[in-house]
């Protein structure tokens, strides 16, 4: 199968735009999670790409931010999965009012028509880092 020449490639929709410092530190405390997943319709697929990863770039260099990943579902080019991780409640509010996220949810809402959402937050009070490579001897 053949990919045609005017598709844009999976590196050029998700360019690596930078990680947050702590991406490589698993160790951090993650006080916040969200983990929310949107299917919208393919005709609004790269308004919906366009309008989050400004805030993705944003979100990641932002104090508190442990982890902000934004990705399509492996077989559904319309479904997205977004998950973040923030340090404690102060940098998840920081980023809920911040001018890239506020620009994001505007654009999103009023210019993709999304067909299925669901998002949970969740407030970790105890972390475990967890590698299954223990178990397998």
């Amino acid at each position: 199968m053949t990919t045609p020449i005017d598709t844009p490639s999976y590196s050029d929709q998700f360019p690596d735009h930078g990680q947050s410092p702590a991406d490589h530190d698993k160790n951090l405390a993650t006080g916040i999670v969200v983990s929310a997943y949107y299917r919208v319709h393919p005709d609004d697929r790269q308004t919906f790409i366009d309008a989050v990863i400004p805030d993705m770039v944003a979100a990641r260099k932002m104090p508190g931010c442990i982890y902000y990943a934004f990705s399509p579902d492996l077989t559904d080019p319309n479904t997205f999965h977004l998950v973040e991780g923030w340090e404690n409640e102060a940098a998840y509010e920081r980023h809920e009012q911040a001018a890239t996220f506020l620009a994001a949810l505007a654009t999103v809402v009023q210019n993709v028509r999304i067909l299925d959402r669901q998002g949970v937050r969740y407030d970790v009070a105890k972390q475990h880092i967890d590698d299954p490579r223990e178990k397998v001897a």
